[in-house]
């Protein structure tokens, strides 16, 4: 049996897992929706410069987490999608680490106030949400998610290591 293919579903279901149960973390404290949302498991949209197992882990955590915190399906939808694209382009640019956040903020930025607009009626107007939003993930997915890059660069070898 080949050990590739089990460590990145492996490590895809951790990551998934870590993404939900820190959303509902953050869904405990009013932080995980709304116009204003610090989701703490968005520092966890890093790990694409890690690992490509991440793509499918953050996408589907956060669509797990979406459908448990009791997103409309727009939201369980385009939520994850958002996180899927900043995903992808985090892998994309991993040759340099301080991009690693942009792709989480500005997919969350531009594609979550229509989300919330059209979805729940948010008042606001877009370009205010995106504010917001945008906001909100600097500083879970730039501040922390960039403090967790730091911390776990020093271990990458030891985490994230490709087996034989």
């Amino acid at each position: 049996m080949k050990k590739k293919p089990v460590l990145f579903l492996t490590q895809g279901a951790v990551i998934a897992a870590m993404y939900v149960a820190l959303t509902l973390l953050s869904n405990a404290f009013g932080l995980a929706s709304g116009v204003i949302q610090v989701r703490i498991s968005e520092a966890l949209t890093i790990l694409p410069y890690f690992t490509p197992a991440a793509i499918p882990g953050l996408f589907v955590g956060c669509l797990v987490s979406n459908l448990l915190a009791g997103g409309v399906i727009w939201d369980v939808i385009f939520g994850s999608v958002a996180t899927l694209l900043g995903a992808v382009f985090t892998y994309l640019l991993r040759k340099v680490k301080w991009l690693a956040p942009v792709p989480p903020i500005l997919s969350n930025m531009l594609i979550i106030p229509f989300v919330l607009r059209y979805a729940y009626g948010a008042p606001d107007s877009l370009w205010f949400m995106m504010l917001t939003v945008g906001a909100g993930e600097l500083i879970s997915a730039g501040v922390l998610g960039i403090l967790l890059l730091l911390g776990l660069e020093k271990h990458r070898n030891a985490i994230f290591k490709n087996p034989q």
